[in-house]
């Protein structure tokens, strides 16, 4: 995973499936008892199998999100595009022939 701290593949792992999931699938007792982050990036640093599954859980992960259609709702903040502002009201338009132009007589010839 180049460019992803493990910090972060375990935060979003965590934040996805939860200690307890993530202890099923991988059965280290960094998960199962007592879980922290802290105490996980220590052990997943000196232990390589265990930092690959890991890795592999988080790049099951990736591949299952770029499958799911992004709603708007799913776009992080900083991404989602901002509605149009709504258009100023205007005046409705009168037809021209409704309201005489000033100073004009009336049709029959009488002013």
């Amino acid at each position: 995973m180049h460019g992803v701290t493990l910090e972060r593949i375990l935060n979003e792992l965590v934040a996805h499936y939860g200690w307890n999931a993530m202890g099923q699938t991988i059965d280290i007792r960094c998960f199962n008892s007592d879980p922290s982050v802290a105490s996980s990036l220590k052990f997943l640093r000196r232990t390589p199998w265990a930092r690959q599954k890991v890795e592999r859980m988080y790049g099951d992960l990736l591949r299952v999100r770029a499958r799911q259609p992004k709603s708007p709702q799913a776009v992080e903040p900083r991404q989602r595009a901002e509605p149009p502002e709504p258009p100023e009201p205007t005046e409705p338009a009168l037809p021209e022939a409704a309201v005489p132009p000033f100073g004009s007589s009336s049709e029959d010839g009488r002013s």
